[in-house]
């Protein structure tokens, strides 16, 4: 799903403390670091934990001059499945976009629960259990860190180098080197599964 557009545009949602923000982050970080140029910005209501949250991301090859939020993505990260149920997270993706999804859940659930809501959606559609892979690595439910190797698998918006290098720049110091390292892996994983 190479980025087509001249600016390739991403929303996180997530729950408050789920880490949308560091995962934006990393990704902008991996992009810069490719000689990109970037946006990222998360966009919070009731600042609490827990609270639903959008988070931004633009990348292109040339300066981004917009400085709107984003309203027609090329991907839509959710890191919180129960978002499905209360945002309508597939407003103005199109058939050829993509929704990733942190859920247990297949293809066919996903299609089904967006259709019970009205907010159908015919795109690409990629399931991934973060937590799952993030507490078998990781010990701890991360899945922002592990799904940004799912992200950069569907997307190659960013170099998979570029994302695990600027993870181990901007954590090493925050929470050491083992941890980092588990991190890592996990983000490799993701990235590896179909």
């Amino acid at each position: 799903m190479k980025y087509h557009k001249d600016i390739f545009e991403i929303i996180f949602h997530a729950r408050g403390g789920q880490g949308a923000k560091a995962a934006a982050e990393i990704i902008a970080q991996a992009a810069v670091s490719e000689g990109k140029f970037v946006q990222a910005f998360p966009q919070f209501g009731p600042e609490r934990s827990g609270a639903p949250t959008k988070t931004f991301v633009r990348i292109s090859d040339k300066a981004i001059r917009t400085y709107e939020p984003v309203i027609d993505p090329d991907v839509v990260v959710v890191l919180d499945e129960t978002i499905l149920d209360s945002e309508t997270v597939t407003a103005n993706l199109d058939s050829d976009e993509a929704l990733i999804v942190n859920t247990k859940k297949t293809v066919e659930q996903i299609r089904q629960k967006l259709t019970e809501r009205g907010a159908g959606f015919e795109g690409r559609i990629y399931p991934i259990d973060a937590n799952g892979i993030s507490m078998e690595i990781v010990g701890q439910p991360r899945p922002n860190t592990v799904i940004l190797g799912k992200f950069v698998q569907v997307t190659e918006a960013v170099d998979l180098a570029s994302v695990t290098a600027e993870f181990g720049n901007i954590f090493e110091y925050k929470i050491g080197k083992e941890a980092t390292d588990k991190n890592i892996l996990a983000i490799e994983k993701a990235y590896d599964t179909i």
